[in-house]
């Protein structure tokens, strides 16, 4: 598994955490790469890890507002706990760095199946494929033929 995989499902499990134990976004990473994680993530997984977890809590209220412009008749708060949280995390990505949108929601999909049901990855898909297509709508990426398995 890729150190970025890795890094996106330790951004999972802090965004996780953060939910279910209402940890302050400053104690968040402290706590989890001190008591929680896999010794096995190498310090720029770490890095990227929480970035994305703590970029993501920070600019929560935006990622969920497009969340709910298309998780049609589904509230947030009544979401599984996991697939709240893998579609807040890709929906920051889309947003805030500059993996190639098609490269998240793989990478989504891939932490969804590994920490959620299969219903759960086609639910995930829909709504992050329609916020891709209303981005892409909104702010079209920038071909790159620099784009590779690195990235994600």
């Amino acid at each position: 598994m890729g150190s970025r995989r890795k890094a996106r499902e330790s951004a999972l499990q802090m965004l996780f955490a953060a939910d279910v134990a209402a940890t302050r976004p400053d104690e968040l990473a402290r706590t989890f790469w001190s008591e929680l994680s896999d010794d096995e993530v190498d310090e720029q997984a770490r890095e990227f890890a929480t970035a994305l977890a703590v970029g993501t809590l920070a600019h929560v209220e935006e990622v969920d507002e497009r969340i709910r412009s298309r998780a049609e008749h589904w509230r947030i708060d009544r979401m599984a706990t996991v697939d709240r949280n893998v579609l807040r995390l890709a929906v920051y990505e889309f947003l805030y760095e500059p993996t190639p949108r098609t490269v998240t929601i793989n990478e989504a999909l891939e932490v969804a199946r590994r920490f959620s049901t299969f219903e759960a990855t086609q639910f995930i898909n829909g709504i992050l494929d329609a916020i891709k297509r209303d981005l892409d709508q909104e702010r079209p990426e920038i071909e790159s033929t620099a784009t590779t398995e690195a990235e994600a």
